[in-house]
């Protein structure tokens, strides 16, 4: 038996009892190494497909549009509405925007616009939103996504007024891999929030808007946002690069535990000096580790986000 509790040395040739807590520390230390080694080779793939996508210049075709029939409005925004339309020969559901050409030109908008497509293009990940068809007309540029029916997490989480930590865990993992990829590729999001991740009828998420999206290698001074999620770097004006969306990850964290954002108010430039001085108050609630995450997320000093 003793034997089964030895083995041997590969640098002196002598036998010694072996440290079995030493030796799940080490399987498991070269067990994530090994993950986290292809993880990373997975991302340089998808950043590799991602850029080849993104350097093709794929202009919108003006026919196929034919080929889907309109089955109802989902919902209206600056630029146009939202269709939800079936292809005839496949059957398969998609979300149609429709985007007024008149209407984006005269906002100058249409770099922007152009923009948003060739992001969903080029973006191809499990959490992220992507275009599957695209078509243009004299008066509107049409982007077909997939169609993703368990709706907004705002309308599901204002329905519960706030999820079980183990559920803002779950979304929180998705979401926290969507960023990671998209940062891996030099693109900041900008625009977290509830009103832009869907939730699937398998209960994954999917984030959609990709309107505020930009390539940044640096920083960027743009002025853009929702003022709850804003991070204080960019009312500052400092210059930003994507710390400002691991801010907004803090708090999406905090409102899908706590129901509500941890910097509220009815006026918006209260809402900012809230933020700039990071004053909140964490629900007694929250387990010890979520308010560690939180708090390390919501650094006003970009050093210790």
């Amino acid at each position: 038996m003793e034997n089964v509790h030895r083995q041997e040395s590969k640098l002196d040739g002598k036998k010694g009892p072996v440290d079995m807590k030493e030796m799940i520390k080490a399987s498991s230390a070269f067990s994530r190494t090994r993950t986290r080694s292809g993880y990373a080779e997975t991302l340089e793939k998808l950043r590799k497909e991602f850029y080849d996508r993104w350097e093709k210049n794929n202009p919108s075709p003006t026919d196929g549009l034919n080929q889907f029939d309109r089955l109802k409005t989902l919902g209206t925004g600056s630029f146009g509405r939202v269709f939800l339309v079936q292809h005839q020969q496949t059957k398969g559901y998609y979300a149609m925007k429709v985007i007024d050409k008149i209407r984006i030109v005269k906002l100058k908008q249409v770099e922007h616009t152009l923009y948003e497509k060739k992001i969903l293009e080029s973006a191809r990940f499990p959490f992220l939103i992507s275009l599957e068809f695209s078509f243009k007309d004299n008066s509107f540029i049409y982007l077909l996504m997939p169609f993703i029916n368990g709706g907004e997490m705002f309308t599901h989480l204002r329905k519960a007024h706030k999820f079980d930590e183990s559920l803002s865990k779950f979304y929180g993992a998705q979401v926290l891999l969507a960023l990671e990829f998209l940062h891996y590729c030099d693109v900041i999001y900008r625009d977290l929030k509830p009103e832009n991740i869907l939730i699937d009828m398998k209960g994954y998420l999917k984030i959609a808007d990709m309107g505020f999206c930009k390539i940044v290698k640096g920083r960027t001074w743009t002025l853009c946002g929702t003022p709850e999620y804003i991070a204080p770097e960019i009312i500052l004006s400092k210059g930003y690069g994507k710390a400002v969306d691991w801010w907004s990850y803090g708090v999406l964290l905090f409102e899908m535990s706590a129901g509500y954002p941890p910097f509220t108010s009815g006026d918006p430039m209260k809402v900012y000096e809230k933020i700039i001085s990071c004053k909140y108050k964490t629900p007694a609630f929250f387990t010890l580790e979520l308010s560690d995450l939180i708090r390390n997320m919501l650094q006003v000093d970009l050093s210790r986000r």
